[in-house]
């Protein structure tokens, strides 16, 4: 939440609500007191930081394997060698169509691919 007296720059925007949560809305904010705005704006501030924790706890649970497995295989010579593996056993429908008369980027793509 933002401190009261902070001065904060504010811009309209546009949302589509269905009618719904519109009517929901307007009656809270009949029995609050309390303009629309400002409900969408407490509940957004909620939403977004209940959600960046979360994206948080995810990235911070993706960068731990991400370690694990560097731990795991250091240099990544595993990964690597079933890159390469993958690469020279795996048909690949592309490189076998390329031809010479297919035009000057494929022709420098055969010879690149097939000496």
């Amino acid at each position: 939440m933002v401190k009261k007296g902070t001065l904060l720059t504010r811009r309209a925007t546009t949302f589509r609500l269905d009618q719904r949560k519109q009517a929901a809305l307007a009656n809270l904010s009949k029995i609050l007191r309390r303009p629309m705005n400002t409900l969408v704006n407490e509940a957004v501030e909620v939403y977004l930081q209940k959600r960046n924790l979360e994206v948080e706890r995810d990235l911070q649970a993706t960068l731990k394997s991400l370690r694990t497995y560097r731990q795991r295989d250091p240099h990544f010579k595993k990964a690597i060698a079933a890159f390469i593996d993958a690469e020279a056993n795996l048909k690949d429908p592309f490189e076998s169509t390329l031809t010479t008369a297919d035009g000057p980027v494929r022709a420098e793509l055969h010879r690149l691919l097939h000496g």
